[in-house]
Parts: C-alpha cells; structure tokens; sequence
C-alpha cells in the first residue's frame, strides 16, 4: 500500500509540473520555442551529464561524512544506492522525501531513523549555505540583492544559534515533535540535538560548507552548459550559478513540491535582466530543470528500484 502512496504522491507532482510547463507554453511564442530547442548541440549532452553526476558525488561524500562522523558504517556500495534512491522524492517541499535514506537504512542495516533523519535536516542547512555564498557572485542581478542575502545570513546565524543551544533548542523540538507529519518522520526526539550538533562543529562544519559550495558551483555550471548547448552567450559563468542557486532557493522557500514552476519561473526571469528574450528564458529555465532535477528524480526512482525500497516504501 505504501508503494501505491510513493508512486500516487510522485504523479501528483508530475502533473502539476505538465501543467505549470504547458502554462509556459502557452504564454510564450512557439516559433521561438521551436527554433530555439531546434539549435540543441547534442555535444554539450555528456558533458552537462557528467557534471551532474561530478556534483552528485560531491553530495554522497558529504552524506558518507556525516555518517561518519556518527559512527554509522555502511559498505559503500550499498550506502550509494540508498543515497541515489533518495532522488526519487526530491521533488517534495523541502526535499523532505529525501528521509527515505533514513527507512532504507534502518530496513537494511537496523540503524535507527532518530540518528539518520536529523542529518536530512544538517544536509538541507548546509545546502543553503553553500547557495548563499554562490549567490554572492551575481547578487546584482537582484535590486535588492544584497538586503537578501543578509537576511539570509542573519537566518543561517539564528539556525547555527540554535543548534548550539541545548535550551532553546528544546524548547522548539517541543514545539515541532507536536506536528504529527514530523513526529512520524523522525520517531523519538530524545536525541536530535546529539546528531545535529555535533555535525555542525569544527572542522566537520568548514568541510561539509566548502563541498555543499562546490556543489552548488558544479551544478550551476551544468545549467551554465545548457544555455550554451542553445547557443545562449548572454550570461556569465558566475552569473549563471548564482542565477541557479538564487532560484533555487527562492522555490525551496515556497514549499511547493520539487520548488516546480516557481524555480523555473525565476530562473527565466533572471535570465531575462541578463538580456534572454522572455520565450527563450522560458524553455531555457524548464531545460535546466529537466536536466538539474527531473533527470534525478528517474535515477532515483531506478535506484530505489535496486533497492528493493519501492515493495515497503
């Protein structure tokens, strides 16, 4: 029954992204569209693959860390395959589908998903870091960019305030394991703040920050790649990762499923302030996307397949 609810929730968030791309469609100029998707250079398709690929193995030697640094040994074969499994439901607000890492590992190698599931959490916090120091490199392309970005940062430092924070950080689980959603998600509270802290410390912290960095540059320069393969030259490298991650930041924080039309939306609109012409800003925003989210959306679904995952999830 489980498995019918995966397959259930994952339609849902394809329909909704048909709908919000045929929008776009629809407000656009075809022959635009089709002469722009006609200029694809196929010789650009490995290389935006392999970045992607690049930047997902900057994200699984974070994860193996982190594990790590819990003590938590998995063989690395079996760790990659529930790690690539994940991807499956990124496409959720927040990428909260991702706590399937955590039921992988506890149907597989018994390790309580109270000492995995924070870890979605540590892993969701340093992405925005990472994004926010990517950000930097382009913030003008944004009126008020840098107001943005400050707020952004003072947020990052009341989190990090928090996390370090034994008492206050209590008081708020208190609050949160009151929500049915995370209470089940996440199971025993009692100790949350032993995982979360300590993966926030240290040398740990200025280790993860510069691979969730190096991350965010990797998969900017693989949207970067796809402007390219349309024969787009408007926009700089720099531009375009900080455009990427801009954006994707601004569909996390609308909770909408994978960020869909939001993301999409204000990447075109950023390309545009760059010199994109709107219908062309469009297909380029809905491409980065395919490549960016949809493309690891099927791996993850492949993987989770490998796993055995899709007959108890």
């Amino acid at each position: 029954m489980k498995s019918t609810s995966t397959y259930h929730k994952f339609l849902i968030v394809i329909i909704i992204a048909i709908i919000i791309y045929s929008t776009f469609l629809l407000i656009s100029d075809f022959n635009k569209i089709y002469d722009k998707i006609s200029e694809f250079n196929i010789f650009y398709l490995p290389l935006i693959l392999g970045i992607i690929f690049a930047s997902w193995l900057v994200l699984f030697v974070r994860w193996s860390i982190l594990l790590k640094n819990l003590h938590i040994s998995i063989p690395i074969k079996s760790n990659l395959i529930i790690f690539l499994a994940s991807f499956s439901l990124s496409a959720t607000p927040g990428q909260l589908g991702e706590l399937i890492k955590s039921k992988l590992l506890k149907d597989r190698f018994d390790v309580p998903v109270s000492k995995t599931a924070p870890l979605v959490f540590v892993e969701r916090l340093y992405d925005l870091i990472g994004a926010i120091v990517v950000s930097i490199f382009g913030i003008w392309y944004l009126e008020n960019g840098f107001i943005i970005i400050g707020i952004m940062t003072s947020f990052i430092i009341f989190i990090f305030y928090i996390l370090h924070s034994k008492y206050f950080f209590d008081k708020i689980s208190k609050i949160l394991f009151n929500i049915k959603f995370i209470r089940n998600k996440l199971g025993d509270s009692s100790n949350t703040f032993d995982v979360i802290n300590p993966s926030i410390k240290g040398k740990l912290l200025a280790t993860c920050s510069l691979l969730s960095i190096s991350y965010w540059f990797l998969i900017g320069c693989a949207a970067y790649l796809v402007l390219l393969s349309f024969n787009v030259h408007e926009i700089q490298l720099l531009n375009m990762i900080s455009i990427y991650s801009s954006s994707l930041i601004i569909g996390a924080i609308s909770f909408i499923p994978g960020g869909v039309g939001i993301t999409e939306g204000s990447i075109a609109g950023l390309l545009t302030l760059g010199g994109v012409e709107l219908p062309v800003a469009l297909v380029l925003g809905v491409m980065i996307r395919i490549f960016t989210l949809w493309f690891g959306v099927i791996i993850g679904f492949i993987f989770l397949k490998l796993s055995g995952g899709l007959a108890k999830t």
